[in-house]
């Protein structure tokens, strides 16, 4: 085995010194994935590397045959890795759909650590202090499949692996956590998981400092990932990765799948870095073992440096043969993505020496494998006789564990909230926020979280706690940097790990356009991260338009399962911190302004729990000439415009509309009460685009609102020259009524 400091690894190599090294009889030999098959007819400017790629495609196969016979280890290993492989293609095959290539190439990886490194429970897949494992090339999915099929787990049985990508599987074509036991994360947007990998990673460090004990190591299990070409080319990778080397995770452990072939062909068309260089610049310890095919004593040796290797996490790059084993399309970019066919499976078959039907796991494996069982219920056993000597022990600390543990919120928790009154001065609402995350720190033991490189701004410091860092990674401050992308997707990584960890993360909300994909796998993963996004809306000001958000609001509203809350003002602010901290199946974004707002009379904790409720109305238990609807910092200017009209006689309701998704939850019946249908004269404000407001005030009623960017100028200028005034509220509502 040799490091890259040590060994020159062909990814450091420029693209006229790879393309040189390809023509070389020996460069094949020694490293046979360097030469792909024909790709795809390439651009003028990629004819020399088109050239390199279609002239040794009879090579490829025969490299493909040389490393078969070329086994360093036989016999039930080599039939375990086998099978894993198998069951892959058959799946893929019988789907027609999938990704065969990943799976073959990793099959001997993926062996070794489900088999012989990692810690789990197969009958109990979310014990707490098992190994946790991330698959960050997703589409490789059958690998993991395969090998939690064999380990015993519940979730993938036979049917499932014969039903792979079809309707209502339990193995569906990415990996998904919501739907597969023994799955963490969910994964498929390459460079994802890896970051993922990192949110995890750090909650078994935080937690370890917390709660161990000298001799009680009560928190201890190592994080693995299987990453690819793509997630290296991923930017959310480099931002995971450089916080990882920062903090200092040690039990991180990365295995880089270095097999060179991505979907349009060789990656030397577009990627021709050393990753090896850059990780080692991001401060990691970096490994490279040479034969990731059949050099499985490297691959151990690998992992025992990589765990030795305790202040900084590991990657260890492994050199395989994407589609291994297959004789005509294994290192080509055809094995990547697609079903290797009826004619090339018998191929392979022939080529490893696999006599055996479809899904065909062989008696001793299976057997070999069944030990799992029992040896994953005994580590189970042993950890939980451990955590009650550590219970008599430390009372205090394992209580509060255990909490973390199941997600199970202390009594009483929500009475910390802070409330308002309409005579309280008014603050902007990330202020309010503030107040609202410090009250909350100090009786919900798994809130932690920080902000990318805006703490000051965002105002999200824990004032009572101190900075997670590689020595106090007790703390619950945690400085993400300017890296928004990377800091959503750790956030997931958190929350995924513990459902008692209740992370935040926080910049101004023009900037999810930076986070938007892992956002959205907050709420398909399930992942209760709290986002605090402030800067909300044109009320910024004077920073202009390239961070006055527009359209954002309506978007996270099309977005499932995840909860849009605009507060508008103390009591609002403190609803939808409650709110977020009892939905812990969907993420939240609380969208909080920069300008002061006063606390308004009628605003309730209890009303931003419904979404949608009424804070004044003079309609005497009548329906209302009018009804008025504004969000955060709007809400006040509909309040003013109501009792303006109030006093030419109008009966006039004002709706705070602080989540739609909230709303659309309730009853029938109370939806009614608030908005009845009867009342088609209506009129919306928020300070955003008007897009879906039609929903709310309906085809008869005005949304008054703003389609097109901002401007650079005082929060109070703008709001005039865009017409999100009183007078036009009272304007529209006269229109109407």
């Amino acid at each position: 085995m040799a490091s890259s400091a040590t060994a020159a690894s062909p990814s450091s190599l420029t693209l006229s010194q790879s393309l040189s090294l390809s023509r070389s009889l020996p460069a094949i030999s020694q490293h046979p994935h360097r030469i792909s098959l024909p790709t795809v007819n390439l651009s003028a400017t990629s004819l020399k590397c088109s050239r390199r790629v279609g002239s040794r495609a009879a090579a490829v196969r025969a490299s493909a045959a040389v490393d078969v016979a070329e086994k360093t280890e036989t016999g039930l290993v080599e039939k375990s890795v086998n099978t894993i492989r198998f069951l892959a293609i058959d799946a893929v095959e019988k789907a027609n759909s999938g990704h065969p290539g990943l799976p073959m190439g990793c099959a001997p990886m993926g062996h070794i650590l489900y088999d012989e490194i990692m810690k789990y429970n197969p009958k109990n897949p979310f014990w707490f202090n098992r190994d946790r494992f991330v698959l960050s090339a997703g589409h490789g999915c059958m690998l993991q499949y395969a090998l939690l099929h064999l380990a015993g787990y519940d979730s993938v049985k036979e049917e499932d692996l014969k039903s792979f990508r079809q309707w209502g599987s339990k193995t569906p074509g990415h990996p998904e956590n919501f739907e597969t036991p023994g799955i963490e994360v969910t994964t498929g947007p390459l460079g994802q998981g890896v970051a993922n990998a990192v949110g995890l990673a750090l909650a078994e460090k935080h937690l370890a400092a917390r709660f161990n004990k000298p001799g009680s190591e009560i928190v201890d299990h190592y994080t693995y990932v299987i990453l690819g070409d793509g997630c290296q080319m991923e930017g959310i990778s480099n931002e995971a990765c450089s916080l990882a080397s920062h903090w200092g995770l040690g039990k991180l452990i990365a295995f880089y799948d270095d097999n060179h072939i991505s979907i349009d062909g060789d990656t030397a068309i577009a990627f021709t870095e050393s990753v090896d260089k850059r990780f080692e610049g991001l401060g990691w310890h970096v490994i490279w073992v040479k034969n990731g095919n059949t050099g499985y004593d490297e691959i151990r040796a690998a992992i025992e440096e990589a765990k030795a290797v305790t202040d900084k996490p590991t990657l260890i790059k492994v050199t395989t043969t994407i589609g291994f084993g297959s004789p005509n399309k294994a290192n080509s970019y055809s094995v990547h993505g697609s079903a290797l066919g009826a004619k090339e499976v018998d191929a392979t078959r022939k080529n490893l020496g696999w006599p055996h039907e479809p899904f065909h796991v062989p008696e001793d494996v299976k057997k070999h494998w069944s030990r799992h069982t029992p040896e994953g219920a005994a580590l189970e056993a042993e950890w939980h006789a451990k955590f009650a000597d550590y219970e008599k022990k430390y009372k205090e600390e394992a209580q509060e564990l255990k909490s973390l543990i199941s997600g199970e919120l202390p009594v009483g928790w929500e009475k910390a909230l802070p409330t308002y009154t309409p005579e309280t001065p008014g603050d902007s609402t990330r202020n309010l926020s503030q107040a609202n995350l410090n009250a909350l720190a100090k009786v919900l033991p798994g809130l932690l979280g920080g902000s990318a490189d805006l703490a000051s701004s965002n105002m999200t410091l824990l004032k009572m706690f101190g900075d997670f860092q590689k020595d106090t990674p007790e703390e619950r401050n945690v400085r993400f940097g300017v890296r928004e992308h990377g800091m959503g997707a750790i956030c997931n990584g958190i929350a995924l790990h513990s459902p008692g960890l209740i992370p935040y993360c926080a910049t101004f909300f023009v900037f999810t356009d930076y986070m938007r994909a892992a956002m959205r796998l907050s709420a398909l993963c399930e992942a209760g991260v709290i986002y605090v996004m402030t800067h909300d809306s044109i009320g910024l000001g004077e920073d202009g338009p390239t961070h006055q958000p527009i359209e954002h609001i309506a978007s996270f509203r099309a977005m499932p399962n995840i909860l849009m809350l605009r507060p508008a003002d103390g009591n609002e602010t403190a609803g939808a911190y409650k709110v977020a901290v009892l939905n812990r199946k969907r993420p939240s974004v609380l969208a909080l302004s920069r300008q002061k707002l006063p606390n308004l009379p009628g605003t309730s904790i209890e009303g931003v729990e419904k979404g949608g409720y009424i804070i004044t109305d003079n309609s005497s238990g009548n329906k209302p000439d009018i009804i008025l609807i504004g969000t955060g910092s709007e809400l006040e200017i509909a309040a003013k415009a109501a009792d303006e009209l109030r006093k030419s006689g109008k009966t006039v309701r004002v709706v705070s509309f602080v989540s739609w998704e909230l709303f659309d939850e309730q009853s029938a019946a109370y939806k009614e009460s608030v908005l009845p249908a009867d009342v088609s004269a209506r009129v919306s404000i928020e300070a955003g685009t008007t897009f879906g407001w039609d929903k709310i005030v309906g085809s008869k009623g005005k949304a008054i609102g703003i389609d097109h960017f901002g401007a650079s100028a005082p929060a109070d200028k703008i709001y005039k020259e865009f017409g999100l005034t009183v007078e036009a509220v009272i304007a529209a509502a006269k229109e109407l009524c």
